[in-house]
């Protein structure tokens, strides 16, 4: 039971860790890990307005607007900059801010090469090796965030999130690109509208162009691009976009949407302003400056800032997780608040905690489970003991979809499992 629920008299040590934290950041990872085709798997078993409705959240959105679906990545970034604040003031403790901006610096670094392991490492020949994705996203994000953080006060660090979002809606906004979409559909309309019905069908084979040395159709692609001399700006569409051509034209390697990447380079810059805010946010739960209310109050009061001011300024830039839009960080930002909020008082405050012990067990093995999830497939092995004849029986003789419910079930429990596991023998890895 609870030992207290007054909001107002009580305040959090500063220096004690916050379980709902760690539930958080499990939360985010159990639809990772098969929580998501559990929904999907109900929806498939009947389809129902509220079952339609769950599916099509933990879904992404194609491009602009916002999903649940699309809020577990920016989160998890949030949730990277809110655990610094109390893993790099114990640091610079004990060995200095050199000592810990050193951690920043190794532990970022090392999980950009995870990031690499997790997208197949070196077992490909060049250049179908992506050097960004999700890991090496939130490594970069943690590793500039973290920095930040020791160098410059909160007013400065608020200062320089504010730039990095108004710089990158600037950059996005004014800086004209060639007037080409760089989408197959696309291309190959241009090709065929020109009367090279060739170079046309280069484009409808099917092959992500950017992992063949030597593609014809990437050749093609570069060629047409080159030769485009029209300038537009202010576009924002999907491969018609800075960021978008600037990878097409300095990002090598493997490119995981053909000719660009949803984790690029220049979308990296609005993903340190993701990763601040949870700084910020990690600096008002540890303050003792302020009662559990005053906290709480702050934090949903941002978030429905966040998310309002967000959905407003994507009047004119859109909100798109693929390009990562300052409005995209406003707008998961401020859900990210809110989700934080509600952790924090069920968890922390009312000292409700049984109920979320495996997210702890989860959220405190993150990393280890996101990587298992990839190498060994928790759906892949639950195949194994719940498909073939399994699936077909209790398809024929329960009910449709039953078949795949009981799948998705399996495989989560099985990533559950791993993280009790783990959790009970005191191994841990997370950011």
């Amino acid at each position: 039971m609870p030992q207290s629920t007054d909001l107002t008299a009580r305040s959090a040590e500063p220096t004690a860790r916050l379980m709902s934290l760690d539930a958080l950041r499990g939360f985010d990872m159990f639809w990772i890990i098969g929580a998501d085709a559990l929904v999907r798997a109900l929806d498939r078993m009947g389809e129902n307005p509220i079952t339609k409705f769950f599916a099509t959240q933990l879904s992404h959105v194609e491009w602009a607007g916002f999903h649940f679906y699309d809020l577990i990545f920016p989160l998890f970034v949030f949730i990277a900059g809110v655990s610094s604040v109390w893993s790099l003031t114990k640091e610079t403790g004990k060995h200095g801010r050199s000592g810990a901006a050193r951690r920043v610096i190794r532990r970022g670094l090392l999980l950009v090469g995870i990031g690499i392991l997790y997208s197949g490492g070196l077992s490909e020949p060049w250049p179908n090796i992506r050097l960004l994705g999700v890991l090496q996203r939130i490594g970069l994000a943690y590793l500039a965030a973290g920095l930040i953080f020791l160098w410059f006060k909160p007013r400065a660090m608020a200062g320089i999130c504010l730039g990095l979002l108004a710089g990158y809606w600037a950059l996005m906004t004014f800086v004209p690109i060639r007037n080409i979409q760089l989408e197959n559909a696309a291309l190959a309309a241009r090709a065929s509208k020109a009367g090279d019905t060739e170079t046309a069908g280069l484009f409808k084979e099917g092959v992500n162009p950017s992992i063949v040395k030597n593609s014809a159709s990437w050749f093609a692609a570069k060629k047409m691009f080159s030769d485009t001399t029209e300038r537009v700006a202010g576009k924002f569409e999907k491969g018609f976009n800075v960021s978008n051509h600037f990878d097409f034209q300095f990002l090598p390697g493997k490119k995981y949407d053909n000719y660009w990447d949803p984790e690029g380079i220049l979308s990296t810059i609005p993903a340190i302003a993701t990763c601040l805010l949870g700084v910020f946010a990690g600096l008002l739960l540890r303050s003792a400056n302020f009662s559990d209310r005053s906290k709480l109050l702050y934090l949903v009061g941002f978030g429905i800032a966040g998310v309002l001011l967000g959905f407003l300024w994507g009047m004119q830039f859109p909100v798109v997780k693929k390009i990562w839009t300052s409005s995209f960080v406003l707008v998961a930002g401020g859900f990210s608040a809110m989700l934080l909020a509600a952790f924090y008082l069920v968890v922390d405050i009312w000292e409700h905690q049984t109920w979320c012990q495996p997210f702890v067990w989860i959220g405190m093995n993150s990393i280890t489970v996101y990587l298992a999830n990839n190498v060994i497939g928790f759906r892949r092995l639950a195949e194994r003991f719940a498909g073939g004849d399994v699936k077909l029986f209790l398809e024929n003789h329960v009910a449709k979809g039953v078949g795949d419910l009981v799948i998705a079930l399996t495989g989560l429990g099985l990533g559950v499992l791993l993280c009790w596991f783990l959790h009970r023998k005191r191994i841990f890895l997370r950011l």
